[in-house]
């Protein structure tokens, strides 16, 4: 039977043995929470900062053009779009916006003709090629400012804008089996501007009625050298007023 001086040590020392014990475990906890506090170390050579994300197009695909630069001669550059609203729009203003004073009539006229692809009625290359050169030349008898009256303008500095600001009426085009093409007529706005002898400027309005047939399918012809895309919207034809082609 043990004594009451021996049960009492064993139990200091067993006491002691705990504490001990807790002790050790609140020391590893400590350590613990610092090195999983810490942060990782960073590589070397590799930055730390979070990496900015990629921005953002800056240009909207609804504002591709084939040159934007021609505006800087008084023309309307020509969309890169597959809707036909959008397309005829700018089609029948830049078939009337120039300046007399930035480009020549030939210069202009040349340059409606990139507007152009041939018309995939016709079967032969030969035909669709005649066929769109006989559309270019009527846009030069029918359609634009006759000759006299360009050189009449610029002769008092003068340029025109046009636009076509009410609806646009559609029609479809007679046996056209791939439904890719549309002729629309609207009326379209000019307004003239000209300068007398003294330099200052007067402009008025006047109104015609224009029709254009447009491809916007897979047998358009892009311009060369540009982003357009087999299938974005092309001119077949203008003529002036409401005509079937």
């Amino acid at each position: 039977m043990m004594t009451a001086s021996r049960t009492g040590s064993r139990r200091g020392i067993a006491w002691a043995i705990a504490g001990g014990v807790v002790l050790a475990a609140g020391i590893v906890a400590i350590v613990l929470t610092v090195i999983l506090t810490q942060p990782a170390p960073t590589p070397s050579g590799t930055p730390t900062s979070t990496p900015t994300p990629t921005a953002e197009p800056t240009t909207d695909p609804a504002d591709a053009m084939v040159d934007a630069t021609v505006v800087d001669k008084g023309w309307v550059p020509e969309p890169i779009t597959t809707d036909p609203d959008v397309y005829i729009r700018e089609a029948l203003a830049a078939a009337s916006t120039f300046d007399t004073q930035k480009s020549s009539r030939d210069e202009w006229l040349i340059y409606l003709d990139t507007w152009f692809t041939p018309d995939t009625r016709y079967t032969s290359e030969e035909d669709r090629e005649d066929d769109m050169r006989a559309s270019q030349l009527e846009l030069r008898q029918a359609v634009v400012l006759p000759e006299p009256e360009w050189d009449s303008l610029a002769n008092e500095d003068g340029r025109v804008e046009a636009s076509v600001p009410g609806e646009i009426a559609y029609d479809e085009v007679p046996d056209d089996e791939s439904g890719d093409m549309l002729i629309g007529t609207a009326d379209v706005v000019l307004t003239f501007t000209r300068s007398d002898v003294s330099g200052n400027e007067a402009s008025y309005d006047e109104q015609v009625r224009v029709s254009v047939q447009v491809l916007c399918g897979e047998g358009s012809v892009p311009t060369p050298n540009s982003d357009q895309q087999p299938g974005d919207c092309k001119v077949v034809r203008y003529f002036s007023g409401t005509l079937e082609p």
